[in-house]
């Protein structure tokens, strides 16, 4: 929509929360749409117009976008100054380098945990010492994933390189031995006692795409209505790890479901967005997919990314070639792939086991 230049628009807190403030002179043609956009209200003391605060909002009405991972070190109020000056320009160095948001977010946040367990500590003064106590007394004793060690290291690297007179020796600074995990999977019943188990029609259609075309759970939240080509049957996901491109075939009854989904909600730019517009939360759907679980009642601990793994076991018992399921997974390395020959439930069943040759007496 094209914003009048009579319209007056800046942010507020209203009662708590971020919010848009739009004044303008009462006008029926501007009441009407204003009134199309998702979640506006009139607010009566306030003698405005109120939309929530989010970047959807922002883009539409030419409002610079939030900073959420600068704003989060912003709200850190342990950090000392250096600390905050330094997690900024590695911020800044991580985007001009093009990592993907979700990793520099990741990268900050285990550095602010890092810089808060050695409060006051300047940063010029952290030794290898400090990063060995901090491995030891936080990340193992809280039980933390070798994954979230191996983050911390990386994050720690390249701040290094932002920070001159560093007393780390960064050469010396080691991942830890990342442990060989088999990915978990549901049975195919299973995923459709699930699906069945959603009630509403936007959960339904969300557990359904990403098990359809194994996605991942910001592959899922970041698409846009523009991005399900129906003419070809599929599916652009735009910047997915590593910041890749790829396609994905669209199933016809996902097809057919989304387009019941899309007469309900109406979505305006993500596919799936939240109850006030913009991006769904990765929290929400989270939640969506324990309930349904429940709901259906497995008795099992079972996340978004089970479903990406199931899709791909799934095909490769159903005979697709190992090559394919790469391209589909956006996978960059066959050896990532093949990880899912170890799980196959039809492969493994039609080896014999030796002891079926043996001669015991009954």
């Amino acid at each position: 929509m094209e914003i009048p230049a009579e319209w007056k628009i800046s942010t507020i807190n209203f009662e708590g929360r971020n919010k848009i403030a739009i004044h303008f002179n009462k006008k029926t043609e501007w009441i009407i749409s204003i009134r199309k956009i998702p979640g506006a209200e009139w607010n009566c003391p306030l003698q405005c117009w109120l939309i929530t605060d989010n970047d959807t909002n922002r883009q539409k009405f030419g409002l610079p976008l939030i900073d959420h991972t600068k704003a989060s070190i912003s709200n850190n109020e342990k950090l000392l100054k250096e600390v905050l000056d330094a997690l900024n320009k590695m911020i800044d160095f991580m985007r001009s380098q093009r990592y993907s948001e979700s990793t520099i977010d990741s990268y900050t946040k285990s550095l602010q945990v890092f810089f808060n367990f050695y409060n006051n500590k300047n940063i010029r003064d952290i030794t290898n010492k400090d990063v060995i106590k901090f491995n030891i007394e936080y990340i193992l004793k809280k039980k933390l994933s070798a994954s979230y060690q191996s983050q911390f290291i990386n994050a720690l690297k390249i701040m290094h390189r932002i920070v001159t007179n560093s007393s780390l020796e960064i050469e010396k600074l080691l991942r830890p031995k990342k442990p060989f995990q088999l990915p978990k999977v549901i049975s195919e019943d299973e995923i459709a006692m699930i699906i069945n188990a959603c009630v509403n029609l936007k959960h339904k259609s969300m557990i359904s795409l990403i098990y359809s075309a194994g996605l991942r759970r910001g592959e899922l939240l970041n698409l846009k209505m523009a991005e399900i080509d129906s003419r070809r049957m599929m599916i652009l996901i735009r910047h997915g790890k590593g910041a890749k491109d790829r396609m994905v075939p669209l199933s016809p009854l996902i097809l057919e479901m989304l387009r019941e989904y899309y007469k309900m909600y109406k979505p305006s730019e993500y596919l799936f967005e939240g109850q006030y517009g913009g991006r769904y939360s990765e929290r929400s759907i989270e939640l969506v997919l324990k309930k349904a679980v429940a709901d259906a009642g497995i008795n099992k601990i079972i996340n978004l990314h089970m479903l990406r793994h199931s899709y791909a076991t799934h095909l490769l018992e159903a005979g697709t070639n190992l090559r394919y399921i790469q391209e589909l997974l956006g996978h960059n390395s066959p050896k990532t792939t093949q990880i899912y020959t170890h799980v196959s439930s039809q492969a493994l069943s039609k080896v014999t086991s030796p002891f079926d040759k043996l001669k015991i007496n009954k």
